[in-house]
């Protein structure tokens, strides 16, 4: 298990997650709920103990050592994150709480960009936190959501979004990798047609970020959004990317402290970017805590990670499939480290329950995408997602366990 084909050092790396250590019934931990949530390297565990520890204080606006050492660090990590996705300026990076976060904050920002006649796209694949505020915007503004459709293999319509780009489409949605099916959509060709068209896009990044580096500036896209707990940071921390056109355009999310310029009773000005949306005390431990992971996951290296999941997922898909009746939901010619099944005539639930107890942690249910379950006309799928620490060893465990479950529930 030392070296994996990619060149990882599989075992020096599971050193590294502390949590990999755990046993849970009795049993060793088999992680495999990565897509709702990676584990935190002790690398990025230090960091946050250091800033508890040494420097815990508010930024931007004390005078004292160590309010300018948190300013220094969170900045550090801002940039960490500019360099890392390419953003042309730091200032287009937005700490926020998460992707749904990022994402209502934009929601909010178009308010008063729409009316009645415009036009939204969606696919068919998001998450409910990349629904629910699109709804509520047209619900405000009088526009309509439109769906970009999906084929039984988990594959965007592409002709059909082709068809429903008009000159009433301003804004068009969609997650870079599907979290319930694994699927990578061809978000170039969503962004480029979309622009054709004069409509902004918004990219959920949530799922992409742990498994491939990504290039803003080559993606041209005018918003993308990351939550650092899927990347190996901590919870409660995110990022949403915004053009500096579009930032500029954009009124303020929340009103508080930190962004503005002057407050007066008769009038209040705004900060410039990016404190124009950040108001109130951030996440300041998490916004480090999140330079650091992307910090981690570099010096191990995106190539390398992206060429060991896809051996893992590969070795992962024909296994489980030699199960009998056990059927895959997701098989995209292009698609990432998620597998969901089902097995015939079992819930996934009770599949998931007895999975628990032989220490294996998989995701079940309808994993906030209610309309792709509706779509298969099931009420949920098993989802074992897979991480740059997990191993073949482990898919072993797992296969033996849904192997012993269907016997069980059968």
């Amino acid at each position: 298990m030392a070296e994996a084909k990619s060149g990882l050092d599989i075992t020096t790396i599971r050193e590294d997650f502390p949590i990999l250590k755990r046993e849970i019934h009795g049993r060793p931990l088999v992680y495999l709920d990565n897509a709702a949530t990676s584990q935190t390297p002790q690398q990025v565990i230090d960091v946050i103990v250091d800033y508890y520890s040494r420097y815990n204080a508010n930024i931007h606006r004390g005078v004292h050592t160590l309010s300018q050492e948190a300013t220094v660090a969170y900045e550090n990590a801002r940039q960490t994150l500019q360099r890392h996705f390419n953003a042309r300026k730091a200032y287009e990076i937005i700490f926020t709480s998460g992707t749904t976060h990022s994402i209502n904050l934009v929601a909010n920002g178009f308010t008063g960009f729409l009316k009645k006649g415009d036009e939204l796209l969606v696919s068919a694949m998001e998450h409910h936190s990349n629904i629910v505020p699109w709804q509520m915007l047209c619900e405000k503004t009088g526009a309509t959501l439109k769906v970009i459709p999906m084929n039984t293999r988990g594959e965007l319509v592409m002709e059909t979004f082709h068809d429903l780009l008009n000159e009433n489409t301003r804004l068009v949605f969609c997650n870079h990798v599907s979290n319930a099916l694994g699927t990578i959509n061809p978000i170039e060709e969503i962004i480029e047609a979309a622009h054709a068209a004069g409509a902004a896009v918004l990219i959920d990044g949530a799922q992409s970020a742990p498994h491939m580096k990504v290039d803003l500036q080559a993606l041209d896209v005018d918003f993308y959004t990351v939550s650092a707990h899927k990347v190996c940071g901590p919870t409660g921390i995110g990022m949403l990317y915004g053009k500096e056109e579009w930032l500029n355009r954009m009124p303020p999310y929340q009103g508080g402290g930190e962004m503005i310029a002057e407050v007066t009773f008769e009038k209040t000005t705004y900060a410039d970017l990016p404190n124009k949306f950040e108001a109130g005390t951030p996440n300041i431990c998490g916004g480090i805590a999140f330079g650091a992971a992307i910090d981690y996951l570099n010096e191990i290296g995106f190539e390398v990670i992206e060429a060991y999941e896809n051996d893992l997922m590969a070795y992962a898909t024909e296994q489980l499939l030699s199960i009998e009746g056990l059927k895959i939901y997701g098989t995209a010619e292009n698609k990432t480290s998620v597998i969901s099944f089902n097995v015939e005539g079992i819930h996934p639930y009770d599949i998931g329950t007895l999975l628990d107890k032989m220490g294996i942690a998989v995701r079940t249910g309808q994993h906030c995408a209610q309309p792709i379950m509706d779509y298969y006309q099931i009420p949920g799928t098993v989802r074992a997602s897979f991480s740059f620490y997990n191993t073949k060893e482990e898919i072993n465990v797992l296969v033996e366990g849904v192997k012993r479950a269907v016997q069980m529930l059968q």
